[in-house]
């Protein structure tokens, strides 16, 4: 697929790690080099689709797979307040069985002509992009609230281990840090373009952190999500100074290297791109 090349899965990264201020027992372990890049959901603004042949999708080809009860919940709440103007592949119910289907055995959204059924296609007289997702915006709800899980977390990642130490004492961590090709389990091997490690991609005004700050509040709570903006400030300010000392050995470990490639290229498609004033609208 053309366009600009992605960036290698394997860099160093700068990790920070602190104690969840709401639960004494969990520590946060978050990928400062991803929360203060300029990642930018670029869909409708440059987004070439995880697959070739259906650039228009974005990541929504595959449908999308619930990650539990709570969640189908949310969803199946905001789907019977969507009308046919709004959801150009309505089934004509908004019964669970119309629109979700299953997949080795686990719930997920249905493909419907080669893509999610939520998912506008261009020309669609409300819109290419997510049904749900535009309707959050048109009655004023944060998107989050009302898509599923994987779409609305993606690119951000979380998981969970348990950490056991020699004394016997033991805490959850939880990892905050980029949703890569790898993600996708061995198929994002096969994606044909994917946006988080992709310079084309990093072109947002503000670093992951600030413009996805609702999406994070929702994985982490508000008081760790505080802990994790003092960070990830600081973070940055070291950034400005190695780079007023002029030590650019240090930049690939503290700046992701899709934003150092996207902030040294000056191809007319990334100004276009940084200049539209869609970019960064997360539409899919």
């Amino acid at each position: 697929m053309g366009g600009v090349a992605e960036t290698p899965l394997e860099t160093a990264r700068i990790w920070v790690e602190f104690t969840d201020p709401a639960d004494s027992e969990q520590r946060f372990r978050c990928d400062l080099t991803w929360l203060t890049s300029s990642w930018t959901c670029i869909f409708g603004s440059g987004c070439q689709g995880i697959y070739a042949d259906r650039p228009d999708d974005g990541c929504c080809t595959l449908g999308a797979h619930f990650t539990d009860k709570d969640d189908v919940k949310r969803v199946k709440a905001a789907v019977r307040e969507l009308g046919e103007d709004e959801w150009q592949h309505h089934p004509g119910s908004t019964r669970l069985s119309a629109w979700t289907e299953t997949e080795d055995d686990d719930l997920k959204t249905k493909v419907v002509d080669g893509a999610c059924i939520f998912l506008n296609r261009p020309g669609f007289p409300a819109g290419a992009g997510c049904a749900l997702h535009q309707h959050a915006v048109l009655t004023g709800k944060a998107p989050h609230t009302v898509k599923p899980d994987v779409c609305w977390q993606l690119p951000i990642r979380r998981t969970y281990r348990r950490v056991e130490l020699p004394d016997g004492t033991s805490w959850l961590e939880t990892t905050i840090t980029e949703y890569d090709r790898r993600g996708w389990g061995p198929g994002g091997h096969d994606l044909d373009w994917y946006c988080s490690g992709n310079p084309e991609a990093h072109v947002g005004r503000e670093p992951v952190f600030r413009s996805n700050r609702a999406e994070l509040v929702e994985l982490m709570g508000e008081a760790a999500y505080a802990e994790l903006e003092l960070r990830c400030e600081a973070h940055l300010a070291s950034v400005k100074a190695v780079r007023a000392n002029g030590s650019r050995k240090l930049l690939p470990l503290m700046v992701h290297p899709a934003t150092l490639a996207a902030q040294d290229a000056s191809t007319p498609d990334a100004a276009q791109v940084a200049q539209t004033p869609d970019a960064g609208r997360r539409r899919a």
